[in-house]
């Protein structure tokens, strides 16, 4: 029987989902919430399925009887908790539910962890508003999933890079980061090796499992910057204090830097066997950039 697959929030890392799930002969679908979405979903071959997170009427419409369905839609930019999340679950019919949800989350619901190593029994410890958001949405999930029986997985997943999905713009415009050693711990993940971890939580992951899905190598944030930097041909950026920083960078920087935390991915690679393609950022990088001029 054919896989049905529906993506909620269908982006960047949504859209390389659907291309593999496509590849394996699955039906997918994606969620559209306006004419544009719908325009650039089919213009990439994807069915669409009209709804809008925000608007919890455009999704009663919704057909998931027996679907996987992978939930990557970010929450509102304010606030503590999910509505679209809430939004979604509500729309779920009791005499046709999904067979799976996958939500990629993020590694920020742990909060600072002082550089330690952090596995999946580390308590969340959210800081950010948009990591307690993050939060929020895990939490209705795994209460609903309590309540429905329906199997879940929860992905939470390190930054994400990937062709078209780095920060050559950044580097080019010669903004500082943190000098190497006031530099946080930071954690990523190639854009297919990710796709490899939604499709293995998809198929064989617990139910009620969370999963730290990274590389596992950590480095620094500088040292991010740096190597993107060599890896495009573009020079490296200037290095400031963290005194510097509080006017020089922006807010949301600032809070990203606030944290530091290294991720163990060991059940990620014992109970979902993913054995990623790109462990460190030298190899990611070699994939998916070519050297640019200045």
């Amino acid at each position: 029987m054919r896989r049905e697959i529906l993506i909620v929030g269908c982006g960047y890392v949504g859209m390389a989902l659907a291309r593999r799930e496509r590849e394996h002969g699955a039906h997918v679908r994606a969620l559209a919430r306006s004419s544009a979405s719908t325009g650039r979903l089919q213009a990439a071959g994807i069915e669409t399925a009209a709804g809008d997170l925000d608007d919890p009427s455009s999704l009663q419409a919704l057909r998931l009887a027996g679907a996987c369905v992978y939930y990557l839609a970010p929450p509102p930019s304010t606030g503590m908790s999910d509505p679209r999340m809430h939004a979604f679950l509500e729309a779920l019919k009791p005499q046709a539910q999904p067979r799976r949800i996958v939500l990629v989350s993020t590694t920020g619901v742990y909060g600072d962890c002082g550089g330690q190593w952090v596995d999946e029994d580390r308590p969340p410890n959210p800081q950010a508003d948009r990591a307690h958001r993050r939060l929020a949405a895990e939490r209705a999930l795994q209460a609903w999933g309590e309540e429905t029986g329906v199997a879940l997985a929860i992905l939470r997943v390190a930054g994400i890079y990937g062709p078209d999905r780095l920060p050559i713009e950044r580097l080019r415009k010669g903004l500082p980061v943190l000098r190497e050693e006031e530099s946080p711990w930071s954690n990523r993940i190639h854009v297919d090796d990710l796709v490899t971890a939604c499709l293995a939580a998809a198929d064989s992951g617990r139910s009620g499992r969370v999963y730290n899905i990274s590389d596992g190598n950590p480095t620094t944030m500088t040292d991010y910057f740096n190597r993107v930097a060599e890896a495009v041909g573009l020079p490296p950026p200037p290095q400031i204090s963290w005194q510097q920083a509080q006017s020089l960078l922006s807010p949301e920087m600032l809070s990203y830097l606030s944290e530091s935390r290294r991720l163990d991915n060991r059940r990620m690679r014992a109970e979902l066997g993913v054995a990623v393609r790109y462990p460190t950022l030298a190899a990611g990088l070699a994939s998916c950039v070519r050297p640019a001029s200045v």
